[in-house]
């Protein structure tokens, strides 16, 4: 028992250690954590701020935009596209009065809801 250091080396080895063994596998679990997480981010591994790409897709969920219907001016025979700088008729009927307007779209609701019955 005499090569044995006194108690007090043996704890402070032990406490020394016992810090290097947790702050190592404290190192460890940063790496794993922060592997995990650039996984679920497959485009941001280059370390780079802001926005994130318009390409990037997280975990396989995509939704894109679906446009509206085409509309068309709601005056009758008209087949151009309506548009919202002329107040949603055509540039043909820009000019025409708002309570015209307002008859033919009416007028179109109404044929909508008979063919629909």
């Amino acid at each position: 028992m005499a090569n044995m250091p006194p108690m007090s080396d043996l704890e402070s080895l032990v406490s020394r250690f016992t810090e290097q063994l947790a702050t190592l596998i404290e190192a460890q679990v940063n790496e794993r954590a922060l592997a995990s997480v650039q996984s679920a981010f497959p485009g941001r591994s280059s370390g780079r701020r802001g926005r994130p790409p318009k390409g990037l897709v997280l975990a396989g969920v995509s939704k894109k935009r679906r446009k509206g219907p085409i509309q068309l001016c709601p005056v009758p025979g008209c087949k151009n596209r309506a548009a919202p700088v002329f107040g949603m008729v055509c540039a043909k009927h820009k000019d025409l009065p708002k309570a015209k307007i307002k008859q033919y779209r009416e007028a179109r609701r109404a044929k909508k809801l008979k063919k629909a019955a």
